[in-house]
């Protein structure tokens, strides 16, 4: 049986937020070549994720490591889910 490499991105986002919607549309262009689940989290709904990332939405995690936040590009989250993806290889992902 083989492992299951896809990784889990969560975007943290806020309440009417452009850079969130930026985010996440970078995010489904980057699902097409790098597959990974993905999970969108409004912060809102959540009084200590609001404490922690009001002031810094979107946040990016790739199997709970944090790769980008504010301004979300390209790379960050490319080499954090080659990364995720090598790990889980390797079996040293400890979700799931």
């Amino acid at each position: 049986m083989s492992a299951d490499v896809t990784p889990e991105v969560v975007l943290y986002v806020g309440e009417d937020c452009h850079l969130c919607q930026v985010a996440r549309h970078l995010l489904m262009a980057i699902q097409r070549s790098l597959p990974f689940t993905f999970r969108e989290v409004r912060i809102a709904s959540d009084p200590d994720l609001e404490r922690r990332y009001l002031l810094e939405v979107p946040v990016v995690t790739v199997d709970g490591t944090e790769v980008a936040r504010g301004q979300v590009t390209v790379e960050p989250v490319r080499a954090g889910l080659v990364r995720a993806r090598l790990d889980r290889a390797a079996g040293r992902f400890a979700g799931g």
